[in-house]
């Protein structure tokens, strides 16, 4: 081989790959992998072959160019490397090409993300500053001293012959290493037990960043995250679903339904997809009516998803709105927003229709002509309740006219429509209190015989903290004894203008006479991104930095005539549609959501982060690197852990499965028929009137 080895193919594939090797090295030292396993041996192989190409490649073109594409490859790697570590760091997911759509959108996060960087992320760095090194003191004199040509004409002289022999040469090669390489995919001493997705699927669709750069390496995932948006290709598990839930036989359970058009559709639907679908949802698990069924039927109903609100707001002192609805309702503590790319669209949605959003995809934005007849909105219209959202910003960020109202609000309205200043200007954004003061104006058009239900989001507590903005120093003076950093003081401000929006309509509540009437559901959409966990744990009793601690955010559910009860399930923004739905009592399917009916019998307390990571009470475990920690003296067997993470990976994969193909409309017009419902649901009125 050696003999047909042309010797600036061997530099280039050597410069290539000692740099990749040493970015993919600082990469797992600063993303805190391990650096001994057997992934290591698969990310080096990786490298060889991609290495390989680039030099071989450059073997067609002039050899001045050649320093030139090594310096931008490496220099590209080496920024792709440092923000990959850095969004990871930001956001709390790897980024991808299906989150492209949203960069132009949050260009004036650059000063924040920028400020976010830990010191020792730009090591991410150091191999473009190694090949500047080289090429400008080294590369002379390893030429001379190897004697490697500079003829310029060297490659149009170069004999047929001799070019073939190097061309099989190559191919024999690439061809061996790319082997190599596939059976480090299914070899079972390189696979992790506990995995949720196999590697040979993840090499095909790396759908689970953290998860791929974490078995392929950065460089690898980078090169198959460009793949994968261009030429996409979806994975689907083979599994045994039609035997899944046999506990469905349960002849004892009171909330019962009418499957025979939906068993007729299964039988003679020929859609792969949509089988899969009908059979995974008919075989969900019922959970059953229970003590707390229809406590709240006939009230009205208010939810508000609060932006970027974590545990710092629960203070009695400086925020005594939401600490009296938090102290005196139902709330649960162990409550979770997990992160992903488009956290607030995407959270907001899934809080909406009980579903996970597609890892790294704006899923609200790019399936935004989705319908759901199972949403939130339309269980509330299909009892002839009054339905509308509202949120004090524009469609810049997320297309929520079309989201919701395709989602069944009968009217959304947003910040224009709602007549509030607002600032184009990034760092100023429009007031909490105006909004509460707006949707008050809203309620009283409406006739208060006829019961409401309506979603809001807020936005004064978003970020930017790091600089002076009218939110962020209008209470500034509330915090002046504090020793703590000015960002810290500026978020508490905002919180402060959220505390008195929600003091605001308190107060409009009772004056209109229907605070008693009316339930108050509150959940933060995930922490505030512009203070590093650092900054926020100076203020919080536990840490953020460890077991996705930094996404626990407030959950409450308030009414005034309830008493308050503290609930230590662990949960997040997936149980809130089928709690609701219980609670008011209405003629919802349970099997329809991912979500559980936390006041269930059948909740099992467990919370899922978007990478297939999960917690409980008793553990923690990783889904980057398929490890679990324990919190008590308690252990998980092998197989309970597999099955655990088979369920929680099947529950992702049929929420994307539903999601990109539109399933519930199509459900919809299967059995219903254009009817209002699909389902005969036996309620508690209806048991207790037979």
């Amino acid at each position: 081989m050696k003999k047909y080895m042309n010797k600036n193919v061997l530099l280039n594939f050597l410069i290539n790959f000692i740099l990749l090797f040493i970015l993919e090295v600082i990469f797992k030292l600063v993303n805190f992998f391990n650096i001994i396993d057997w992934s290591s041996i698969r990310i080096i192989i990786g490298i060889i072959i991609i290495s390989f190409v680039i030099s071989s490649l450059e073997y067609l073109i002039p050899k001045k160019l050649h320093k030139y594409i090594n310096i931008i490859f490496i220099f590209i790697c080496s920024i792709y490397s440092l923000l990959q570590t850095a969004f990871n760091n930001y956001i709390g997911v790897y980024m991808s090409l299906g989150t492209s759509s949203q960069l132009t959108r949050v260009i004036d996060y650059v000063r924040e993300f920028i400020l976010s960087f830990k010191w020792y992320y730009y090591f991410n760095l150091l191999p473009f500053i190694l090949i500047l090194i080289y090429y400008i003191f080294i590369n002379k004199k390893i030429i001379n001293k190897f004697n490697i040509s500079n003829n310029k004409n060297n490659y149009k002289k170069l004999d047929k012959k001799i070019f073939i022999k190097k061309v099989l040469v190559y191919f024999i090669f690439l061809t061996m290493m790319s082997s190599l390489y596939s059976m480090t995919l299914f070899m079972p001493f390189m696979q992790n037990k506990l995995q949720t997705i196999s590697n040979d699927k993840l090499f095909i669709n790396p759908s689970v960043p953290s998860i791929s750069i974490k078995q392929f390496g950065i460089t690898t995932y980078g090169l198959l995250d460009i793949k994968n948006y261009f030429f996409p290709i979806e994975v689907i598990e083979e599994y045994n679903i039609e035997n899944m839930n046999k506990d469905n036989l349960n002849e004892n359970i009171k909330r019962t339904f009418d499957d025979k058009k939906w068993i007729s559709v299964i039988e003679n639907e020929t859609n792969n997809k949509y089988n899969t679908l009908n059979n995974y949802f008919i075989n969900n698990n019922i959970t059953d009516i229970n003590e707390y069924t229809g406590l709240f039927e006939d009230k009205n109903l208010i939810v508000i998803m609060l932006e970027s609100v974590n545990d710092i707001i629960i203070n009695e002192k400086d925020y005594p709105n939401f600490y009296k609805m938090y102290n005196n309702g139902m709330k649960w503590v162990n409550n979770y927003s997990p992160r992903n790319s488009c956290s607030t669209g995407n959270n907001e949605m899934s809080g909406m229709i009980s579903l996970y959003s597609i890892y790294n995809t704006c899923t609200a934005n790019i399936y935004k002509e989705n319908t759901y007849f199972n949403s939130i909105f339309n269980l509330f219209n299909n009892k002839n309740y009054y339905t509308f959202s509202a949120h004090n910003y524009t469609e810049h960020y997320y297309y929520r006219n079309d989201i919701h109202t395709n989602m069944g609000s009968k009217k959304y309205y947003g910040v224009e429509e709602l007549g509030i200043d607002y600032s184009n200007q990034y760092k100023n954004w429009s007031s909490d209190e105006d909004f509460m003061t707006k949707v008050l104006d809203i309620l009283g058009a409406i006739d208060l015989d006829t019961k409401f239900m309506t979603w809001l989001t807020t936005v004064s507590s978003h970020q930017p903290y790091y600089y002076s903005s009218k939110e962020g120093d209008m209470y500034l003076d509330l915090y002046d004894d504090l020793d703590i950093s000015k960002d810290l003081k500026r978020y508490k401000s905002k919180l402060k203008i959220l505390d008195n929006a929600l003091g605001i309509l308190l107060t409009g509540l009772e004056e209109k006479g229907i605070l008693d009437d009316t339930v108050i559901v509150m959940f933060g959409d995930h922490y505030p991104y512009g203070l590093s966990t650092e900054t926020i744990n100076t203020v919080l009793d536990y840490d953020t930095e460890k077991d996705y601690e930094a996404e626990r955010v407030p959950f409450v559910i308030y009414n005034s005539e309830i008493e308050s009860k503290t609930f230590h399930e662990y949960t997040s923004y997936i149980n809130i549609l089928p709690t609701i739905a219980n609670l008011f009592n209405l003629n919802y399917d349970p099997r329809l959501y991912m979500g559980t009916d936390l006041l269930s019998e059948d909740y099992e307390s467990l919370v899922i982060f978007a990478d297939g990571s999960w917690k409980n009470e008793n553990a923690y475990y990783n889904a980057s690197s398929g490890e679990i920690e324990y919190y008590k003296d308690f252990e998980y067997s092998l197989d309970e852990i597999k099955e655990i993470n088979q369920k929680i990976e099947l529950k992702i994969q049929m929420s994307s499965l539903a999601i990109k193909n539109n399933y519930f409309n199509y459900l919809y017009n299967k059995l219903s028929d254009k009817e209002q419902s699909i389902n005969t649901n036996m309620t508690k009125n209806d048991i207790e009137e037979s």
